[in-house]
């Protein structure tokens, strides 16, 4: 009984201390697994290039990678799908205004390899939000195939993908600090 009580607890306290929202999990052919989330804000270098932590409201990810079954040959189970274009749209579901940003490939010691980039949302912390995911596959300059994937599987690494969803609260995420 105490081992029964110690684990929930473990497993209680790794849920409060998650840093993360799944938004939406897809997997599309060839074996594309998709994990949308909404996360705590961080600093991301370059400065440049990213907005500063204290100027957003969360972090936006999409962990893309390989299923762990049902993948092409030679593919490694779980590893991260390369050179992808995605685009997320946030819109508030009370104002109807949006924001719209690039993900950028990131790396962290958390999630590895992921798209992402710290936002500001278009509204408020508790408002309910629609947000958009948009995915194409990379460009014949980005990434080229040799004949054993076009007799398998086609001129590209994937179809053009779009992903909707309705009512996401990122109160919880957005409130919170990685510090």
């Amino acid at each position: 009984m105490k081992k029964i009580v110690l684990f929930l607890l473990i497993l209680n306290l790794n849920f409060s201390f998650s840093q993360e929202l799944i938004i939406g999990e897809e997997t599309v052919d060839p074996g594309i697994v998709f994990i949308f989330e909404g996360a705590v804000k961080d600093h991301v270098m370059p400065k440049g290039m990213h907005l500063k932590e204290a100027q957003t409201n969360i972090h936006i990810e999409a962990r893309v990678n390989w299923d762990t079954k049902n993948i092409p040959n030679g593919t490694p189970a779980g590893g991260f799908v390369a050179y992808l274009h995605i685009t997320a749209k946030v819109t508030n579901e009370k104002t109807g205004i949006s924001t719209f940003i690039d993900l950028l490939p990131h790396i962290n010691l958390v999630d590895n390899y992921h798209y992402a980039r710290n936002i500001s949302l278009p509204g408020n912390n508790d408002d309910l939000y629609l947000v958009e995911f948009n995915v194409l596959p990379p460009t014949h300059i980005e990434l080229s195939l040799h004949k054993d994937w076009l007799d398998n599987y086609g001129k590209e690494l994937m179809k053009n993908q779009y992903f909707k969803y309705k009512n996401v609260d990122f109160q919880e995420i957005a409130n919170r600090s990685r510090r």
